[in-house]
């Protein structure tokens, strides 16, 4: 599958913490660094994600905002 995203990060499922309609995925992406991922629990079930899987995080955003 091709994708118009450039930002990908490859990493594992190091946790999964679903909810009744929303749930969160927390995915390694290595050096220490933790992605968090909301999406639909029904998208959880579909895709069968569990921990240990290895997954790529798609970071598609038109801005980027910084805080400090």
């Amino acid at each position: 599958m091709k994708l118009s995203a450039r930002n990908q990060l490859k990493g594992k499922v190091a946790g999964i913490e679903k909810g009744l309609v929303s749930s969160k995925v927390k995915i390694d992406v290595g050096n220490g660094m933790i992605i968090t991922s909301t999406v639909t629990t029904e998208t959880i079930e579909d895709l069968a994600f569990s921990t240990g899987d290895d997954v790529v995080a798609i970071i598609k955003a038109s801005d980027v905002i910084i805080g400090k």
